[in-house]
């Protein structure tokens, strides 16, 4: 019988040593989230059906556990940026695929680089810097969160390669690292060549689709209403339970929108409900976030859509005010809009706030807005 092991330990050597011994054994591995409260973390577990739990306290073994099938690696929950979180069984040969593949656009030699892990390692971000790094024998380094002295540390030690989330991304100078992939949220822009912006999400294994471009054995297509599909070898078996969202063809609908050019890169817009239509324009947030942080006053932002009698959906920037600074008036934040963008998508209205909810890997939870 092919188990499942959930595995509830801070990211580290033992969760790494633990999640080899599930594979060893022919088991896949389900991570927990420590941060979550306890009862959320029971929920999960009960959900799960696990043969056993791998705690700070040793192993549980739990009745009525659930049968995987004999490729299966992982179940990862989504993040649930989107407020529906889903658990993604994940394959042995998909790992395998999206770790080559991977590897071969970083030109990864294992005797001369090595990964550091400083993401959760309850997401495929994470995880995938893990299993990439067991899967080719590449030297591995496993932080327990991400802390500026720690990375830097690492990198002098020898770390050439790491994934960030943008947030974390300017803690640090880019150049310490010989690539950096970045991920969770819109990419900074004027981003130094060696930091690669990356797209895929838990259902494709993790980024699949580097600076726009697919990765090795990766297909692109838009379908109807601009939603980007992908196909390849890395994408998901099913969601736990059995449904599989793929098409008889094995294409996988993101719920992205997006657009490929003549050349064949894809330009990502943003998921199908972040659409913003005022005054019969679309607005898409991302590029009015991406203009409005380079402000001085503005530390943080999310571009959203207001309900209006008169533009159907007023544009909206929530910011967080820069240390040091005050809130920028409307018209200055509008001024500096128009610099980069057309005059419907400058923000009609502005919200300060303390702070913005985004899950663990930056990405910006727009249901809680």
């Amino acid at each position: 019988m092919n188990r499942l092991i959930a595995i509830a330990l801070a990211p580290g050597d033992d969760f790494v040593s633990e999640l080899g011994k599930a594979w060893d054994n022919g088991d896949a591995v389900a991570p927990i989230d420590l941060r979550q409260p306890e009862a959320a973390r029971a929920a999960l577990v009960d959900h799960l059906a696990p043969a056993v739990v791998v705690d700070a306290t040793g192993r549980h073994q739990r009745s009525q556990p659930r049968v995987m099938e004999s490729d299966d690696a992982l179940v990862v929950t989504t993040s649930g940026s989107t407020g529906d979180p889903k658990a993604v069984v994940l394959t042995h040969d998909a790992l395998a695929a999206s770790a080559r593949a991977t590897h071969a656009y970083l030109d990864v030699d294992p005797n001369q680089d090595r990964w550091l892990c400083c993401l959760p390692l309850v997401h495929v971000g994470g995880l995938g810097v893990v299993t990439r790094a067991l899967i080719t024998g590449t030297p591995l380094s496993v932080h327990s969160g991400f802390d500026t002295g720690a990375v830097l540390a690492a990198a002098e030690a020898g770390a050439t390669l790491t994934s960030l989330v943008p947030t974390t991304l300017a803690r640090i100078p880019a150049t310490a690292f010989r690539k950096i992939l970045v991920g969770g949220s819109a990419p900074p822009p004027g981003r130094p060549a060696n930091v690669i912006a990356t797209y895929g999400l838990t259902e494709t294994g993790g980024g699949v689709v580097y600076e726009g471009w697919p990765l090795d054995g990766v297909e692109m297509r838009i379908d109807s209403g601009g939603v980007i599909a992908l196909r390849g070898p890395s994408l998901l078996r099913c969601y736990l339970g059995g449904y599989d969202p793929k098409d008889a063809d094995g294409w996988f609908a993101t719920g992205d929108l997006g657009e490929i050019s003549d050349a064949g890169q894809l330009r990502v817009f943003g998921r199908k409900g972040d659409l913003i239509i005022s005054g019969g324009e679309n607005v898409w947030p991302g590029p009015v976030e991406r203009t409005l942080l380079a402000h001085p006053a503005i530390a943080d932002v999310a571009v959203v859509g207001r309900p209006h009698p008169e533009w159907g959906e007023q544009v909206t920037a929530i910011i967080v005010v820069a240390d040091g600074t005050e809130p920028p008036e409307l018209a200055e934040v509008r001024e500096w809009a128009a610099r980069d963008l057309a005059p419907f998508a400058a923000p009609r209205a502005v919200e300060v706030v303390p702070s913005l909810p985004r899950t663990s890997l930056g990405k910006l939870r727009r249901y809680d807005l």
